[in-house]
This record gives C-alpha cells, sequence and structure tokens, in this order.
C-alpha cells in the first residue's frame, strides 16, 4: 500500500505512524463527542454548522462552545507552521517530535479538565489535533489526512475510479492504502467510544499514549550508507 514514493529514514511518512496517528485521531472525535459536550474537536466543518444554526436560531449561549474550539484549532495551525519554520533544520530532533510531544502533553493535561469545564477541554483537544493536521498531510508521498474521514474517502474513490479505467497496479495500491486508514479512524473512533463509558474524561489518554508512540517511532536511524537521514520538511 502506498508502496511508490517512499523516502527511507522518513519516518514521519511510514504507514506504521499514519495508522497511529489516525487511531489517535478517531479517538480524540469520540471522546470531545461523547465526553465533551457534542463538539467535534478535529471535523471543524460541523462545528462552524453547529455555531451558524445556533446563531441564527437565537442560541447565542451556545455560540462560545462551538466558537472556542474554532480559535483553538486556528491557533494551533499556526503554532505548527512556526514550528516548523523555526526548527525544519535542527539536527538532533525532528520539528514533527516536537508537535506531536506537545500534543501528547496537552492531551494529558485534558483527561484533569473537570466535565462541567467542557470548552477549556475541547480547546486544548483542538489546538493538538490542529497540529497534527498541519505536521502529517502525506503517507510516503500521498497526501492524507489522520484526524478526519472526507478527504482520504475523496482519495480512496479516485484511485478506485483511476484503477478501473487504468488497470495500474499503484492505483489498487492507493485505493487500498486509504481504506486502510479510513477503517482505522473508524477503529480509533470505537475504542475511544468504549473508554469513554469505562474510563470517563481519562480515556483521552489513549490519544496521548498514540502521539507519545508515535513521537518514539520517529527517532531519526541512519541512512544505509552510515550517514545521518537529513531532516525533511
Amino acid at each position: 500500500m502506498f508502496k511508490e514514493s517512499q523516502e527511507p529514514g522518513q519516518r514521519s511518512e511510514a504507514l506504521l505512524t499514519t495508522l497511529i496517528l489516525t487511531l489517535s485521531g478517531g479517538a480524540q472525535d469520540a471522546y470531545s463527542y461523547i465526553i465533551r459536550g457534542g463538539v467535534f474537536a478535529n471535523a471543524q466543518t460541523g462545528n462552524i454548522v453547529l455555531l451558524a444554526a445556533n446563531a441564527v436560531s437565537g442560541n447565542l449561549a451556545a455560540v462560545p462552545r462551538y466558537l472556542i474550539p474554532l480559535a483553538s484549532f486556528s491557533l494551533g495551525i499556526l503554532v505548527a507552521e512556526l514550528v516548523r519554520l523555526g526548527f525544519k533544520n535542527a539536527r538532533k530532533i525532528h520539528w514533527r517530535q516536537l508537535t506531536t510531544s506537545a500534543e501528547a502533553i496537552l492531551l494529558f493535561i485534558a483527561a484533569f479538565v473537570p466535565e462541567d469545564r467542557g470548552s477549556m477541554a475541547n480547546a486544548l483537544i483542538s489546538f493538538s489535533c490542529a497540529m497534527q493536521v498541519q505536521a502529517f498531510r502525506k503517507v510516503r508521498g500521498q497526501a492524507y489526512a489522520s484526524t478526519m474521514c472526507i478527504g482520504n474517502m475523496r482519495s480512496a474513490m479516485d484511485n478506485c475510479a483511476k484503477l478501473f479505467f487504468f488497470k495500474e497496479r499503484k492505483y489498487l495500491d492507493r485505493t487500498c492504502g486509504y481504506l486502510l486508514i479510513i477503517l482505522t479512524f473508524c477503529i480509533g473512533a470505537g475504542a475511544g467510544a468504549f473508554l469513554c463509558r469505562h474510563a470517563g474524561r481519562y480515556a483521552i489518554w489513549l490519544s496521548a499514549a498514540l502521539m507519545a508512540s508515535a513521537c518514539l517511532l520517529m527517532n531519526r536511524k541512519p541512512d544505509a550508507d552510515g550517514g545521518t537521514t537529513k531532516a525533511v520538511e
């Protein structure tokens, strides 16, 4: 799956890293919706719709519930890009490891926010999600999203159509790869929902642990010639 365009040593685009990030993304969405007041930490389009619907109906008190994660998500994108620009040439640590470390910490902290302070927890989760969206946009050279499914569904069906038309193996690989990512997101959401029922607000620690695992996986390895893997934007 996604066999072409592999880059040795570029662990942030490895399939295993992608699947771990996607599991975390699914669990985050389930957690924010079930535990934190029916808000989507990752799918900001849904929050925009709910914000607009409440505003038009005159329920202005509900507007901040959706505005806060939107603002936090935007800020997370900004911070992640600043980290990339500031640390993309760092030799001791990849800039994506900085973002995943920050995400793991923020998600860990979110569990301690009381249930009646859901907006604060959603702000932390949305900020973390945004950093993930900005930092991880490709798997072995192919665009994907680890925190939502609509783009992956489009890519899966786009490559499926090309498979029928061109009959080339690469399109089968890509289609299967995207379907695997979508399935992984579903598994993450299911696992998150299960933990929400049994662990309450501490269920977000699943996502925190997954982000920490992704960070460790991205430790750069020596190239085949013994040199050091070059940091990749």
